[in-house]
């Protein structure tokens, strides 16, 4: 059976994919991954650079022994898949680009990637954490989903945190784009808080065999706000049926 793999962005971890996971596990081998220093890999030191992440990945597929897989990475995931398919594009059969983009100083972001960092220094991981989290809704701490995130968020180390905003910041993938050919979607809310149109619309129209899906109505964590909508769009990217697994209740 064919693997998908998830991977989580800044402040994530593998538990938020448990919808996906239910789902999508009925036509591949699922794998969601922790990166170090976040969600259930909490107590490891987190690499300093996405390419250092993205290695991380790479043997830890390695490890569970999954050679070629479909790959979706979310936000700060999305920067690290990118960097996966750079280092093993015969590895990655689809590829999706999720609330993502081809820089990691991104430009309109709720808050600058410096403010960032002086808050969780001054304020901790589980403040920052909470605050971060209710940005990926559109309705906020209100959000039916904003709990899942919010205490995934907190469970990072203070090391992770730091560690993730420093690897963003440094990072750019906009020169390796039209080396991409690795069959890719590029998924976006129109509401995204840390990724403005501009980041996705570059990753659509710079990667050669690329197609683009935006959701109306949501902000930065699609697959929580409408994960029916989700489902059917990466179903459809995958050219899976799912007719006969209950798709319209997932």
């Amino acid at each position: 059976m064919k693997a998908l793999v998830f991977v989580h962005g800044y402040l994530g971890g593998s538990p938020q994919w448990a919808n996906q996971a239910d789902v999508f596990s009925r036509h591949f081998n699922v794998i969601t991954l922790d990166l170090p220093g976040f969600g259930l890999n909490n107590e490891m030191e987190a690499p300093q650079t996405i390419r250092g992440f993205a290695t991380y990945a790479l043997n830890e597929l390695d490890r569970l022994g999954i050679s070629n897989f479909h790959l979706v990475g979310h936000s700060m995931g999305g920067m690290i898949v990118q960097e996966m398919v750079t280092l093993a594009p015969e590895r990655v059969d689809h590829l999706v680009l999720y609330g993502t983009g081809p820089v990691g100083l991104m430009p309109g972001r709720f808050e600058t990637i410096d403010e960032s960092r002086c808050r969780l220094t001054e304020e901790g991981v589980e403040t920052t954490g909470r605050r971060i989290a209710a940005t990926w809704f559109l309705h906020g701490e209100n959000a039916h989903q904003y709990r899942i995130c919010a205490e995934l968020a907190m469970m990072a180390s203070l090391q992770a945190a730091l560690a993730g905003l420093a690897a963003m910041e440094a990072w750019s993938g906009i020169s390796s784009l039209p080396d991409i050919a690795t069959p890719t979607l590029v998924l976006w809310g129109d509401g995204d808080r840390a990724y403005q149109w501009s980041q996705p619309e570059q990753l659509w129209r710079e990667i050669t065999n690329a197609q683009l899906a935006v959701v109306p109505g949501c902000s930065h964590a699609v697959h929580l706000e409408k994960p029916q909508l989700f489902n059917a769009l990466l179903a459809n990217f995958l050219e899976i049926d799912r007719s006969s697994d209950g798709a319209d209740q997932a």
